[in-house]
């Protein structure tokens, strides 16, 4: 299984398939070069595609329409390639690398991760699974533009007030209209950023519990806030986020078999990048 798994080997098995790939091809097109055949098994595939299409096989004349385009499909390739039409072409090269690749990943798909395997890479990477912290709170609006100049008096009054009130004591009357709810519980830090913004969640993970605090300053304007409970993030297990941790460390394997896909192939290739000759001036100095 161990041997399974080696980039190398994969590697060597792409280039079987494609040298093979190359060989038929190249040997079709050396016999008679000029010849397009459609074989069945081509026919087979054209109705294949459209039946998966349209969900139903082609007509007789829809057949036949199919075939006329696969031939002119095939002349117009067959041209454009002895034109050199494939040449410098980004959009053509950029293809065939997807399709290279796409065929090296092809053969490291089969691999499956152990739970062992799972749990180790979780352990290295905690930072992609942590579950972020937790806010219960309540906080009163305060619209800048309406208090201008008074806005830092306004704030302490407004907050002497929330703290003198008794538990459960109406503060609806209190602060400025506002969008959004006075009221939120169990938001995500990450739900907090992308309502209140950045400065707001960074202020809102430093306040204590159980007592009106602020101001805190948001995207439309100031806050006064109560923070009611607060759960930290903390690393979950395996258990918790297993097909999260699988996505990733299949991700990663894939990343790593390319790395080591590409290290292999450019040994067979001497790489010379030619620098502007200003860059080569400004190197030496």
């Amino acid at each position: 299984m161990k041997i399974l798994r080696e980039p190398l080997l994969h590697f060597l098995l792409l280039g079987a398939v494609i040298f093979a790939v190359f060989s038929f091809m190249s040997r079709h097109k050396t016999d008679k070069p000029g010849e397009i055949v459609v074989t069945q098994g081509t026919l087979e595939n054209i109705a294949t595609g459209f039946t998966r299409t349209w969900q139903r096989p082609p007509t007789k004349e829809e057949l036949q329409g199919l075939v006329r385009d696969y031939i002119r499909e095939e002349a117009a390739y067959r041209e454009a390639l002895s034109m050199g039409l494939d040449r410098d072409d980004t959009i053509v090269r950029r293809r065939l690398r997807q399709k290279l690749e796409f065929i090296s990943d092809d053969l490291d798909s089969h691999v499956e991760p152990s739970d062992a395997d799972l749990d180790a890479f979780l352990k290295a990477h905690p930072g992609l699974f942590k579950a972020e912290p937790v806010f219960s709170f309540r906080q009163i609006y305060l619209n800048p533009q309406l208090h201008g100049a008074n806005l830092q008096r306004d704030e302490s009054s407004v907050l002497a007030e929330l703290r003198s009130r008794v538990s459960g004591a109406s503060r609806s009357s209190l602060g400025d209209p506002f969008l959004l709810e006075q009221s939120f519980e169990k938001v995500s830090l990450a739900e907090v950023k992308q309502t209140f913004g950045e400065q707001f969640a960074a202020g809102l993970s430093f306040l204590s519990t159980g007592q009106w605090q602020g101001p805190l300053n948001s995207g439309y304007g100031v806050h006064l806030v109560f923070l009611s409970q607060r759960s930290e993030g903390h690393t979950p297990s395996l258990a918790e986020v297993r097909d999260q941790v699988r996505r990733e460390w299949l991700n990663a394997k894939r990343t790593e078999a390319i790395e080591k896909f590409y290290e292999a192939l450019l040994r067979h290739y001497t790489v010379k990048v030619e620098l502007p000759e200003a860059t080569k001036i400004a190197e030496v100095h």
